[in-house]
């Protein structure tokens, strides 16, 4: 009887070890090869958030191990810095702002954050500068006094504003400052309470159009000579043209400044994962495509225009 229980207690000390051993390491493998990449975006009336779903879906559909995520954030200047705190993986943002983060400039002044990376630059987003009819504003000369909503505080948004009234001889002491999201902006402009918002974002935008369904919506031209002034002094900017129709009963083409949008990561991330991931967006832009009208955009080939970073070593070697 004692035989029989010593040969029970190896046997079982035997498939413990072998368990051990074998299943709970395929177990810690499986898991430790899962990645999570958490994606920052920006509000949910932007442009950023339904692209930041559809390059999540794209990764969780054409890259093995990978739980992607988009999550809604205060955009450029936030999702940087939730990057450099280790708090998302990936991140849009604006070329300018990416610049200022990796320099140490502007808003990042003491706040260097030398890990960013690029993965690639992605479509124009074009400062729109919106009113209604009913407060008569035609020009940005007409916004001294006015109520302005500049963006978010601290945000692309915000810089894009301060430099483009600037060029107007005009400062934050000559205006009603808000600092209001895009969603925010368009309730104000609807309510009366917000005389002209600007909206940073490739267009349509979501922000703009839900103005539209109740009011005229006036879009504020920057003129020539007063584009050449900004790009001059601040180079990532670049002149577009908002097309007849982008919105409803707009009659005229409006002339106005873009920067560029991006995507981004820091150097933590592994280049052959980086290297799957944008192989895996390029592979299936249409789902871009269907995702915002500005997905019509984003081809390879344009994925270098205004860069303004160093690209990360994975996504250098798919674009090679």
């Amino acid at each position: 009887m004692k035989k029989v229980l010593s040969i029970l207690a190896v046997s079982m000390l035997l498939i413990g070890m072998l368990a051990g051993c074998g299943g709970g390491k395929s177990t810690e493998q499986a898991a430790a090869k899962k990645e999570f990449v958490n994606i920052a975006t920006g509000g949910t009336a932007g442009t950023y958030y339904p692209l930041g779903g559809a390059i999540a879906e794209i990764l969780n559909k054409n890259v093995a191990n990978v739980n992607a995520s988009a999550q809604s954030t205060g955009a450029s200047v936030a999702n940087i810095n939730m990057l450099k705190d280790g708090k998302v993986e990936m991140a849009l943002v604006q070329n300018d702002i990416a610049y200022y983060a990796v320099k140490g400039t502007e808003m990042f002044t003491d706040k260097q954050v030398p890990s960013l990376k690029a993965i690639a630059t992605l479509y124009p987003e074009t400062i729109q500068i919106v009113t209604v009819d009913k407060t008569g504003i035609k020009s940005i000369a007409d916004l001294k006094g006015k109520r302005i909503a500049v963006g978010a505080a601290g945000s692309g948004t915000e810089a894009n504003a301060r430099q483009i009234l600037e060029t107007y001889g005009i400062t934050y002491d000559d205006i009603k400052v808000q600092y209001l999201s895009f969603g925010e902006a368009a309730s104000g402009l609807k309510d009366g309470n917000v005389d002209v918002a600007f909206v940073t974002a490739g267009f349509p935008t979501a922000a703009i159009q839900d103005i539209a369904a109740q009011h005229k919506v006036v879009l504020i031209p920057v003129e020539a000579d007063k584009a050449d002034a900004l790009i001059k002094k601040y180079p990532f900017y670049a002149k577009v043209t908002i097309p007849v129709n982008a919105y409803p009963n707009q009659a005229a083409d409006i002339p106005a400044v873009a920067v560029k949008a991006m995507l981004v990561v820091t150097d933590k991330m592994n280049a052959d994962l980086t290297f799957n991931i944008t192989k895996a967006m390029y592979d299936n832009l249409e789902r871009l495509k269907a995702a915002h009208s500005v997905g019509k955009m984003i081809t390879k080939e344009n994925s270098q225009e205004g860069m303004s970073i160093e690209l990360h070593p994975g996504a250098a070697k798919f674009f090679k």
